[in-house]
């Protein structure tokens, strides 16, 4: 069985090591990085399955590292998970907007963070046996859910796992109304701790990504979106 890795990014040694111990033993192997500098060339070395990143660190902070991660081309789809001390939600929104897929305050339980990791690889990956088209077509732009690609005009679009699923959720949709707390569900999973405003920040970018969504996915006021019928 191969061994899912895991990016623990944290300059405290205490918690570095607790989080590394609880990974160990459900099965996962992490590899350690105390500063900003250090984790992007363990993420660039490595290719981990997920990276938990803390915000305040030196060297480089965990937002520049999210910055750095998202575009390089062989990590943008990596999952990242921000760890913080901070709770303010300008924070939050930041990291989200940087396109972090989820934000786990401290203090935490190492219990909590591992069922996190578990969810958030496992609807990477989609859910076993899940029914889903192998692609998707709509106008210039195709989805190839199989190969975790999305091209528009003949050119590779790249997104991170939670735009890849938002996109994905939409585009089986396309014609209906997708409320916020449908697309949290269906991307995040239930009992999630993501806020509404997650679900804008992530719509916001794809439209960033691919101009002709800005038009394409309506918005519907007080409810969620909708992906015009092509």
């Amino acid at each position: 069985m191969i061994q899912r890795k895991v990016l623990i990014v944290e300059d405290e040694k205490e918690i570095q090591d607790l989080l590394a111990h609880y990974l160990r033993k459900e099965g996962f192997a992490p590899i350690l990085a105390a500063d900003g500098e250090a984790a992007l060339s363990a993420a660039r070395r490595e290719k981990p399955d997920l990276i938990l990143l803390d915000i305040l660190l030196p060297k480089a902070d965990g937002l520049e590292v999210l910055r750095a991660v998202r575009s390089d081309a062989d990590l943008a789809r990596t999952p990242v998970v921000m760890l913080t001390a901070k709770g303010d939600e300008t924070d939050r929104v930041i990291g989200l907007e940087l396109g972090a897929d989820d934000y786990i305050p401290k203090p935490f339980s190492p219990r909590e963070v591992v069922a996190r990791i578990k969810a958030i690889l496992r609807r990477s990956r989609g859910a076993p046996g899940e029914a889903e088209a192998p692609t998707f077509v709509y106008r210039d732009l195709r989805m190839d859910v199989a190969r975790h690609e999305v091209r528009y005009q003949g050119k590779t679009v790249s997104l991170t796992s939670k735009e890849f699923r938002i996109l994905q959720a939409l585009l089986s949709s396309a014609g209906r109304v997708l409320s916020r707390d449908a697309i949290l569900s269906k991307v995040w999973g239930e009992g999630t701790h993501v806020i509404d405003r997650t679900v804008d920040v992530h719509i916001a970018k794809l439209r960033q990504k691919i101009p002709f969504l800005v038009k394409a996915i309506e918005t519907v006021k007080d409810v969620g979106y909708k992906l015009r019928e092509g």
